[in-house]
């Protein structure tokens, strides 16, 4: 089946495509973000391939590479049993791309989960707010240049010195 998908996306989008990867039977591809909207709906529509599914999209953070951050989609055609992930680079200064809600509704929360969590906006999305965070957080807790957190749990054997601490620190 990856062939067929391989030759059916790169004789549509040869421009839109700027890597084709398969590693140990998953097919991946990197597009270029303005060709997504295109390439997710040739994806959907045409009858050979017929991905009609969006099995879930999420964000990563490469912090010192170009692009810095990557929207990461897995598709998957019922009629053909077969999964194909896109991957879109997006960089730093910059981090927008085309929402997929249009095509695919549960692509709703899943943008907003990764607006919310990275910071990527989803142009054109209905409802682009926060979903997990309190509204009044700043920043985007899974980026990689947000400054770590630290609470000392308290168990059965560190219990009395973790609460000694907490108040020590409150007073």
């Amino acid at each position: 089946m990856n062939t067929t998908v391989i030759s059916r996306v790169q004789a549509e989008f040869a421009e839109a495509i700027t890597e084709t990867r398969e590693f140990r039977g998953d097919l991946s591809f990197r597009v270029r973000p303005e060709a997504l909207l295109e390439l997710v709906e040739f994806l959907r529509t045409d009858a050979e391939l017929s991905y009609n599914f969006l099995e879930n999209l999420t964000g990563v953070d490469y912090l010192g590479r170009d692009p810095r951050f990557e929207v990461v989609y897995h598709m998957l055609s019922h009629k053909n049993r077969h999964r194909v992930c896109l991957k879109v680079g997006l960089p730093e200064h910059r981090p927008h791309v085309a929402t997929l809600t249009g095509i695919f509704p549960t692509a709703n929360y899943q943008e907003r989960e990764t607006f919310d969590m990275y910071g990527i906006i989803f142009e054109g999305h209905p409802s682009l707010q926060r979903i997990l965070m309190p509204e009044d957080w700043i920043g985007h807790p899974l980026r990689k240049d947000v400054p770590l957190g630290y609470e000392e749990v308290a168990f059965t054997i560190n219990e009395q010195q973790v609460y000694e601490r907490k108040t020590f620190a409150e007073e």
